[in-house]
């Protein structure tokens, strides 16, 4: 009689096997196609205790078990300030689910919440990424790995356009520009967040959201960032009952972009014209 397997197990199978179309296969393929992963590298792969990075963590293992490519792996934890039951949780899951971490601390909910009481979320996001870059460098990484999705490109892509009145994408490689030799990589861009969530329902998982005070706390305002996300979800909701393909036609738009078409656009920092190329040819 075959020896049951372990809860963990059961997950890893799951990955490879049920959600082999829908998880698997399009992060190999971001692997491969932005080439995220080189011989050597030392990978710090952050955990902030949601369903993406633990995600993104069970992805990296099973790359690493098979990959023909030598790397190394780090499971990076800041806690910020969590609270206990937040901190607790975090740990049982990653029990659960094999994978090993690295814990340190900081105090980034704190200073972000003081210096900028009425929308910390961003500063707090920048503090969080330069602790983690300071960490896994202190350890002898060379990248971070991060959990962002598909879904969270198509979606700040749009509340750019929407919102801020500009066309910006995520990459997904990053050189960082404050400490040397090091990049951010983005394993899971091309897996969308409903895979993401129908793999943690399928294995019956629970992991925290975001969990600083400021969120805890959201009612909801008029302009705030999580209305403006939540309102552009929905948007795209809405648009994909008339067109299941919306999402997929989003993300393609970014590695498509017609620059010959743009009336201005900026590259390295500089301004340019379509008067510029204009002139020229007359």
């Amino acid at each position: 009689m075959p020896k049951a397997l372990e809860k963990y197990q059961e997950i890893e199978r799951s990955i490879i096997t049920t959600y082999r179309k829908t998880l698997w296969s399009p992060f190999v393929l971001a692997v491969k196609k932005y080439r995220l992963i080189e011989e050597g590298d030392k990978i710090a792969v952050c955990i902030s205790g949601g369903k993406d990075s633990m995600l993104l963590a069970k992805l990296m293992q099973e790359l690493h078990r098979h990959s023909d490519v030598p790397f190394e792996l780090i499971f990076l934890v800041m806690d910020p300030g969590y609270n206990v039951e937040n901190r607790q949780r975090i740990e049982e899951n990653a029990r659960l689910l094999n994978v090993p971490l690295t814990v340190f601390e900081s105090d980034v909910f704190a200073a972000a919440e003081n210096a900028n009481a009425e929308s910390p979320c961003y500063l707090c996001a920048r503090m969080r990424r330069g602790h983690l870059y300071a960490k896994a460098k202190e350890l002898g990484c060379n990248k971070i790995a991060l959990g962002h999705h598909m879904s969270d490109v198509i979606e700040t892509t749009l509340m750019g356009m929407l919102y801020g009145a500009q066309i910006q994408g995520m990459l997904p490689r990053i050189k960082s520009s404050n400490f040397e030799g090091m990049e951010l990589i983005r394993p899971m861009y091309c897996i969308l967040e409903n895979d993401i969530l129908r793999w943690k329902e399928y294995n019956g998982l629970q992991f925290i959201a975001c969990a600083c005070k400021f969120t805890q706390n959201l009612t909801g305002g008029d302009e705030d960032t999580f209305s403006a996300r939540r309102r552009v979800k929905e948007w795209i909701a809405t648009l994909k009952k008339e067109n299941p393909n919306v999402e997929n036609n989003i993300f393609q738009s970014i590695h498509n972009v017609q620059l010959d078409t743009l009336a201005e656009y900026k590259q390295d920092g500089k301004k340019h014209s379509f008067l510029e190329k204009f002139e020229d040819r007359s």
